[in-house]
């Protein structure tokens, strides 16, 4: 029976604790873009936007051999 007067205070300072933790994430934007992984797995891998990579020139022209999309896939 004495265990419970450790326990509660416990119990306590834990359930402040996790709703501290749940106040902060609200705050810091943790949950602005629940939509987004679940489109952003759905995209095609190999249509890899130009300006992503740094040493891409879009205007540039591909190698002979290569088709001009074949210099923006990794």
């Amino acid at each position: 029976m004495d265990v419970i007067y450790a326990l509660i205070p416990g119990m306590l300072v834990l359930g402040l604790a996790a709703v501290a933790v749940l106040f902060w994430a609200a705050r810091n934007g943790q949950f602005d873009d629940l939509d987004g992984d679940g489109r952003r797995i759905l995209m095609d891998e190999d249509e890899i936007d130009p300006r992503r990579l740094p040493d891409a020139d879009p205007d540039e022209e591909s190698p002979p051999g290569r088709a001009p999309d074949d210099r923006l896939r990794y």
